[in-house]
């Protein structure tokens, strides 16, 4: 990559061979080619009317969060059954939360909480695949599905539509914490290359995406810029580069757009970052000797940093955002609930809380959805070991802002909370409502070259009604 930009700053930008570009190859994100992304382009720019002008940022709580601890405390239930650590008012009359979201609490008006979301499967990598593809049949993650529809970049701001958030991506230090995203961003029958843009990966990938030259080869880095932005318009009108790789294609929209910025975290206000800041809600020493040393691994001290880039994306375009939250595999055989929510918990009360304020001041509340949800929940009653197991007959859900219907409370579960007793919302409901939310889904069978089936099982599918 130098020695292109040194070749452009010696040619002015003229004469750039097909040879000299094709090395941006290695920065490959997945996507569109040129020629599909300048007719999106051209879309966009004329009111495209598939794609709305919407975000969604998924928090994926690894391991099966319990729905007992978080939206469901079920205070009147047994006491082997109601949650272990009590619950608390919310801003929404007769409705609470568990205990350690007190923060979040004080945002329920601007919640809509599930207490019957449920599918049935109780293992993990299949769970996680299920939840994450909403049941849809190429078996893709929603992300990766909304992609191959949308694009992989968004052509108005060049940065990935689609994106997983890990605590690698927010620092250094962060790299080795944190559970495998593969559950949750796999393909399905799509092609690798609509895998979403993962900036914890490391390599020539995110090494670029800055034009890291020392100051005495740029000159005035201005000049650079604008060199760069007359090739892209040359570019754009010769079509001159058609032919290359879709991984390039996208490649270099991510260079010459100029989106690196939105992935660092430096360039923020220094209040608005203390604000999600979760650094100090870490795994105490001396459960990694009464539990596991590998405890360590699931600690939520960059959860709060990475909900903050997950801000910045959906402010700079990107349309996918999934933020991943290790450590909620509570058994009691490493980690149990009496253990882990008062960590874990807290974590995501504070980095939420900081979300839904910061949508707020920002302007973007009406156009990002939050979603929190896991693969499945926990089972009703407490084990010997201060845990609950796997438990697929209900699980966590809920939605904040994006403009939906917020403020209330989407089917009941039964007593003990089991199973739904009211309104059951399953995977598909799910698909539905992050479909629907994205995409006008009437003019999807209209747009060329999206496969058949695909348009077909969409067109079928339907929002949860109480959030219309």
């Amino acid at each position: 990559m130098f020695r292109i930009v040194d070749q452009l700053l010696t040619r002015n930008c003229e004469g750039l061979c097909r040879r000299d570009f094709l090395q941006i190859g290695t920065l490959g994100l997945g996507g569109l080619t040129l020629t599909e992304l300048l007719r999106i382009d051209a879309q966009a720019g004329t009111g495209n009317p598939l794609l709305k002008d919407r975000s969604i940022v998924m928090l994926n709580l690894q391991g099966g969060p319990t729905h007992i601890e978080t939206f469901d405390p079920k205070m009147t239930a047994p006491s082997e059954y109601r949650a272990m650590f009590g619950e608390v008012k919310t801003s929404l009359p007769g409705v609470t939360f568990g205990s350690h979201f007190e923060r979040m609490a004080k945002h329920a008006h601007r919640m809509s909480v599930v207490r019957s979301f449920r599918h049935g499967n109780g293992s993990h990598a299949t769970a996680s695949a299920l939840v994450a593809a909403g049941g849809n049949p190429t078996g893709a993650n929603m992300g990766s599905l909304y992609g191959r529809i949308a694009g992989m970049t968004n052509p108005t701001t060049g940065i990935p539509n689609v994106a997983v958030i890990q605590p690698g991506a927010v620092g250094e230090k962060y790299r080795n914490l944190g559970a495998a995203a593969s559950r949750i961003t796999g393909t399905g029958s799509l092609s690798k290359q609509y895998q979403p843009f993962d900036p914890s990966s490391g390599g020539d990938i995110v090494n670029n995406m800055e034009l890291r030259i020392p100051e005495s080869r740029l000159g005035d880095r201005r000049s650079l810029l604008g060199g760069l932005d007359s090739f892209r318009r040359r570019v754009d009108a010769s079509d001159a580069l058609g032919g290359t790789d879709q991984f390039q294609q996208q490649a270099f929209d991510v260079i010459l757009g100029g989106i690196a910025d939105a992935f660092d975290l430096s360039k923020e206000d220094p209040n608005i970052v203390k604000r999600y800041d979760t650094s100090h809600v870490d795994i105490p020493k001396y459960l990694y000797k009464k539990k596991n040393k590998n405890l360590a691994k699931q600690s939520p001290v960059s959860l709060g940093r990475q909900m903050l880039m997950a801000r910045r994306l959906v402010e700079s375009g990107c349309r996918f955002v999934t933020v991943t939250s290790a450590g909620w595999d509570m058994h009691g055989n490493a980690f149990g609930v009496d253990d882990g929510m008062p960590i874990l918990g807290t974590a995501v009360d504070i980095s939420v809380s900081a979300f839904l304020d910061d949508l707020e001041q920002s302007g973007l509340s009406e156009k990002v959805l939050l979603i929190i949800t896991g693969e499945f929940g926990r089972t009703p009653k407490i084990n010997s070991k201060g845990g609950r197991d796997h438990w697929g007959n209900l699980c966590t859900l809920a939605f904040a802002g994006g403009g939906l219907s917020m403020g209330q409370v989407i089917g009941q579960s039964d007593r003990r909370a089991s199973v739904p007793a009211s309104d059951p919302v399953t995977t598909r409901d799910l698909l539905g409502t992050v479909m629907h939310y994205l995409l006008d889904i009437a003019e999807l069978r209209l747009v060329p070259g999206i496969p058949s089936d695909i348009s077909r099982a969409l067109g079928s599918i339907q929002p949860i009604s109480q959030l219309a």
